[in-house]
């Protein structure tokens, strides 16, 4: 029997057969497990920094055997799919498979379960406050302030936000939800006073004004391959700083210009709160599974729902125009 040489073919032995497979006990050089069950045996060691792996004890059943971890080795080669995660070139960040960046992966990212259904239960939330401010008399708003019952309102109302939260952390999606929709109900009939004390036009524009502010930063949040963990940290100590500096201004100081520069800082820390949140929705979306789905989604909504409370609350402060 003639034996077959690559070289006369033109095909360099170390790159079509192994270098221990040419004329071991096969006809045309194959690992010596050659056609055990009646088929080509392909060396274990082919291509393995490019892509198809082959088993050594292939057409172990008279079919090509593919091995089970195809993808050796980062996958399609250096170029392709990083050994950690899709590369940046693909819209995933080298070394981290869950964080998923760029504007090109934007639909990708807001199709995600979580996070349509985070900036969903947002919207209705929205839609719930706006719909009880319209349908609340203001006469009946103007009562509960200047009552002593407005403390005891805010007390429910913290009362109801720390009880939403405790049902998510005990994955009760359903009393969650009620308890969000509650939430924003009573804070609708609050904002109703608004309707007497500024202009509907103003009202309007300071909506817009916000709703544009939430929109960028949500967007950049989002698609930002950065961890923006820090710049909530510090958003979460000027908000813890406003808080007393409203307090001591309404208390002792009682200066307008204070005031003003208290909400220009109170814009600043809730657009920067509004891209934390949705940056992190985006990072808790990627890792959660589909048993704490809902939760993940509500708790997600009610962080950015009160991020653009508090920022239309700022910017009503500064640009509103009072009737």
């Amino acid at each position: 029997m003639d034996t077959y040489r690559p070289e006369e073919q033109g095909v360099s032995q170390s790159n079509a057969y192994s270098n221990n497979g040419y004329g071991q006990n096969s006809q045309y050089g194959y690992e010596p497990n050659y056609n055990t069950a009646g088929g080509y045996n392909y060396n274990s060691n082919t291509q393995t920094t490019s892509g198809y792996n082959y088993n050594p004890n292939a057409q172990s059943a008279g079919e090509y055997n593919y091995d089970p971890n195809p993808y050796a080795t980062g996958g399609y080669g250096a170029n392709g799919y990083a050994q950690n995660g899709y590369d940046m070139g693909g819209g995933y960040e080298s070394g981290n498979p869950v964080q998923m960046s760029g504007l090109k992966n934007f639909a990708n990212i807001i199709s995600n379960e979580v996070v349509a259904k985070s900036y969903l239960f947002m919207m209705v939330a929205l839609f719930i406050t706006a719909g009880a401010a319209l349908t609340t008399s203001p006469a009946f708003a103007m009562r509960i302030v200047l009552s002593n019952g407005y403390w005891a309102f805010v007390v429910a109302e913290i009362a109801i936000v720390c009880g939403a939260n405790s049902a998510i952390t005990k994955n009760k999606p359903i009393l969650a939800g009620v308890l969000f929709a509650v939430y924003s109900y009573m804070t609708g009939m609050l904002f109703s006073i608004f309707f007497v004390i500024y202009t509907g036009e103003s009202l309007a524009s300071v909506f817009f004004m916000c709703a544009g502010m939430f929109a960028v930063m949500a967007i950049y949040g989002m698609v930002t391959g950065k961890d923006l963990s820090s710049l909530g940290s510090i958003c979460m100590m000027g908000l813890v700083g406003i808080i007393i500096a409203g307090v001591v201004n309404l208390v002792f100081i009682r200066s307008g210009m204070f005031d003003f520069a208290v909400s220009v800082v109170g814009v600043l820390v809730f657009v920067g709160l509004t891209a934390y949140d949705a940056n992190k929705t985006k990072r808790l979306a990627l890792t959660t599974d589909s048993d704490n789905a809902m939760s993940i989604a509500l708790y997600c909504a009610l962080e950015l729902y009160l991020d653009f409370i508090n920022l239309f609350l700022k910017l009503l402060q500064l640009f509103g125009k009072r009737k």
